[in-house]
């Protein structure tokens, strides 16, 4: 059973086969410094790689889902500290793209500020759940900061016009923009949205690991192919599912 200790940067919590991943610094809005990245991390992995584990939920305690990097930790990030620099980068890099490398599906369950890296991490899991409270957007240029280990995923998840309104203008927007423009999956009340994404991840767990292991890893890699290519990765995974039923749950 995971620590769910809650003076702990990061909750897990385990309700039947889904774990909930919670961001615990609601004092900070949930930002992320480096133990909470490196805590994140941690227990993403220790979650894929868990038999008891079939989807997860990631959260944030308190009003706010997370308010981005923690500035808080700038003045350790200088120019002058590289190393450190470079250090704290790969770790947020990894952590923001394990998200679809997971075997296991992640839903977000998204409240108040989701901004920066925060609005990375809710829109990197598989599918997300906003509630009606939430802000969302990339507001790092406002601070002189470019939102570089987030674009990837904000332009392929939305498209270039659009992120590079979100980027470049800086604004924050609401549940409702969210869902039109195809970010968000299920809009709901703010005391409503951990069901939601329970709901979905609880059906999730029905399906055969192995076989929602491969549709994941196969649907992110055919978005990256060019059709020829994804047709055939495609026909090699019809090839082998043949074996998932017979190898069972």
């Amino acid at each position: 059973m995971p620590d769910t200790m809650t003076e702990r940067v990061l909750i897990a919590e385990d309700r039947g086969a889904v774990r909930i991943l919670w961001l615990n610094r609601p004092e900070k809005l949930n930002a992320l410094d480096t133990a909470l990245t490196l805590a994140l991390h941690d227990a993403l992995v220790e979650a894929d790689r868990s038999d008891n584990v079939r989807a997860i939920v990631l959260a944030g305690r308190g009003r706010a889902f997370c308010a981005g990097a923690d500035l808080a930790e700038f003045p350790d990030l200088a120019p002058d500290r590289q190393d450190a620099v470079l250090r704290r980068a790969d770790l947020t890099c990894r952590t923001q793209a394990m998200l679809q490398k997971l075997r296991k599906p992640i839903v977000s369950a998204v409240q108040g500020a989701a901004v920066g890296g925060g609005a990375g991490l809710a829109i990197g899991c598989d599918m997300m759940v906003a509630a009606t409270d939430i802000r969302f957007g990339y507001p790092e240029l406002k601070h002189s900061i470019v939102p570089a280990l987030v674009m990837t995923g904000l332009q392929r998840s939305l498209g270039r016009k659009a992120a590079f309104e979100l980027i470049s203008l800086g604004r924050l927007i609401s549940a409702g923009e969210c869902w039109s423009l195809g970010l968000a999956n299920r809009v709901t009340e703010p005391g409503r949205v951990l069901d939601a994404a329970l709901e979905i991840a609880e059906a999730w767990t029905a399906a055969n690991p192995r076989a929602m292991a491969a549709a994941k890893e196969l649907f992110y890699r055919v978005g990256d192919l060019p059709y020829d290519a994804a047709m055939a990765a495609g026909r090699d995974t019809n090839a082998l599912m043949r074996g998932f039923r017979d190898a069972g749950a």
